[in-house]
């Protein structure tokens, strides 16, 4: 069972259109997850932080390209997604 999660919240990541602006290790419109995972290593708010970004949008973090909101995703499937990122090396 070990490892299924990870594909898991990747899954959740394609279901949410997540993939259409963001790869694991390469940047399409936004960063790669793996970019995003270096960014905020160590940071103890960056789930927080991330989890804010992605249902309201954001801007100026990577550029000036803006990150729509993402309301319509449910809290608990943002907060997987982005539990997943973070643990990306």
């Amino acid at each position: 069972l070990f490892g299924a999660q990870p594909m898991a919240d990747q899954a959740l990541a394609q279901k949410n259109a997540c993939m259409a602006c963001h790869q694991i290790d390469k940047k399409v419109v936004g960063p790669s997850f793996k970019d995003i995972a270096a960014k905020y290593k160590g940071d103890k708010a960056a789930e927080a932080k991330l989890v804010k970004k992605v249902k309201e949008g954001g801007k100026g973090a990577w550029g000036e390209i803006p990150m729509p909101p993402n309301a319509q995703v449910k809290d608990e499937d943002i907060k997987a997604i982005v539990h997943w990122v973070l643990s990306l090396k």
